[in-house]
């Protein structure tokens, strides 16, 4: 987490733009004892803006409700944005989604690799980014690896995309010239 906001405040500092930076939490570490405080104690030190983190965190560490809540909510008093990771896969409870403090639905990527196949992929993904539409949440589809792909989530006004389609992952150094290239060609 230090060296994500490290590099994203190093990046703004060589006159990028800011921009999301996602970090995923383990389990453990939503677990950890004052995390909200731990985490507003990097941003300080890094001089990172806090809206431009995101956690990601997977649907199973919401199994403990009380435990869940209080902790998004802790988080979301700092500013960072939250996001549930690999939605779709895990065994939470869709009411529950009206009642953490989420940003964001990443939707898995086995559900778009046979998107263009037609079917229940299909039709997951449009009833995912409905639902979170119908929620005031942001969705990002994960895996996208083709145009097909990106017209199909695209007319299911599916707002974000990660994946091979755009790079494969590159290391931080690598990134800030991969980044100026293609702002440049778009």
């Amino acid at each position: 987490l230090r060296s994500a906001c490290l590099q994203n405040k190093a990046w703004q500092d060589a006159g990028m733009p800011p921009m999301m930076m996602s970090v995923n939490l383990s389990m453990r570490q939503f677990r950890q004892h004052q995390l909200a405080e731990r985490i507003k104690s990097i941003l300080e030190q890094t001089g990172m803006a806090s809206q431009y983190l995101e956690l990601e965190i997977t649907e199973s560490m919401t199994s403990d409700v009380e435990f869940a809540t209080e902790t998004l909510t802790s988080l979301k008093k700092l500013g960072v944005q939250i996001s549930i990771d690999d939605f779709g896969t895990g065994y939470s409870s869709l009411v529950y989604l009206k009642r953490f403090p989420i940003d964001k639905l990443k939707i898995d990527r086995s559900f778009v690799s046979d998107l263009t196949n037609g079917g229940s992929d299909a039709a997951i993904v449009t009833t995912i980014t409905s639902m979170a539409k119908n929620l005031k949440l942001r969705v990002t589809a994960e895996g996208v690896e083709n145009d097909e792909q990106i017209r199909l989530l695209r007319e299911r006004q599916c707002e974000e995309a990660q994946g091979y389609y755009f790079t494969k992952p590159i290391p931080a150094s690598l990134f800030e010239n991969w980044y100026r290239h293609r702002s440049q060609t778009a």
